[in-house]
């Protein structure tokens, strides 16, 4: 790394409040074990809490990073439609996020093969495929892809990858969590899109808020904000969850906030999506704070 940029600027450049994103399914899918009285007994399975965290934030922020030079390098972020103005405005350069990218992901790829050792071969697979996948974000994404791909990332590999680090084998049924936890994070992506779909279109490139429209994307996005509630309290009557977890229900408030912003859509047009990827991010901190809190609870009553 260049070390004429500060720590601070660095760090701004991971999109640090993405996060939320990719950790709360990891501590969710840890709360979901300890709910069904599946956590191994010792320090082992905290420590691998931790690593975790760790991981999936490096390989979080290397997909980020990865993504932004891509956007440049390709003509979607320029002069008239810079959500990277770093890049843009050339207070980093593309080489600088290149090389902070493998970094990233080197690190990344590091704690994963510790987190193997600890746990078992078998991790490769979620691992791998994850890795896989968000290498190929950017392309993907640009092919109308890459909702389905943030959620097989963060709703689908990030669930069953956690259970296995944990317990040395996968847990298919704490699948339960992919899709409200899958739905609220394809929602961060989704509202940046529908925001951009006139610069994206410009550069030639579709991506799946392009591909329904921008009305049909604000009432997607309204419909992400509804589903993963009405899913938990469904799993919670059906049994797949704890009873506890309706604490989630908690995040309403925010979730509502964000609906009736994205409710404007017909009134002023995409005015109405600035800002909600970033309060799509908090929702998520909110919605699986809580449904954690709740499992956590579950497992001590």
């Amino acid at each position: 790394m260049n070390m004429k940029h500060s720590l601070k600027e660095w760090f701004v450049v991971t999109r640090y409040w993405s996060f939320p994103v990719s950790t709360m399914p990891v501590v969710a899918t840890f709360a979901y074990l300890f709910s069904m009285g599946m956590l191994p007994g010792g320090i082992k399975p905290w420590a691998i809490l931790l690593l975790s965290l760790l991981g999936v934030v490096l390989l979080h922020s290397a997909g980020n990073v990865l993504s932004d030079w891509a956007d440049y390098r390709t003509g979607v972020d320029n002069e008239t439609a810079f959500a990277v103005p770093n890049l843009v405005f050339h207070r980093f350069e593309p080489k600088e996020y290149l090389r902070f990218s493998i970094i990233l992901f080197v690190a990344g790829v590091a704690v994963g093969i510790l987190i193997t050792l600890l746990s078992g071969p078998g991790l490769l697979i979620a691992g791998g495929v994850g890795v896989l996948l968000t290498l190929l974000y950017s392309f993907l994404k640009y092919h109308a892809l890459g909702d389905a791909d943030i959620f097989m990332i963060f709703g689908v590999l990030t669930v069953l990858g956690t259970t296995y680090a944990i317990t040395g084998a996968y847990v298919p049924q704490a699948l339960v969590l992919s899709i409200p936890i899958g739905l609220v994070t394809v929602s961060v992506l989704h509202a940046n899109n529908t925001l951009d779909s006139e610069t994206d279109r410009a550069a030639g490139i579709k991506t799946f808020a392009m591909l329904i429209g921008l009305k049909a994307s604000a009432i997607l996005y309204c419909c992400y904000m509804v589903i993963p509630f009405v899913y938990v309290a469904v799993a919670v009557v059906a049994g797949w969850l704890h009873p506890a977890s309706l604490l989630c229900l908690g995040a309403v408030i925010p979730a509502w906030k964000n609906l009736r912003k994205a409710s404007l859509f017909k009134k002023e047009g995409l005015e109405a999506m600035k800002g909600l990827d970033q309060a799509s991010a908090k929702l998520q901190l909110v919605f699986s704070g809580l449904l954690s809190l709740g499992l956590f609870i579950g497992g001590i009553l």
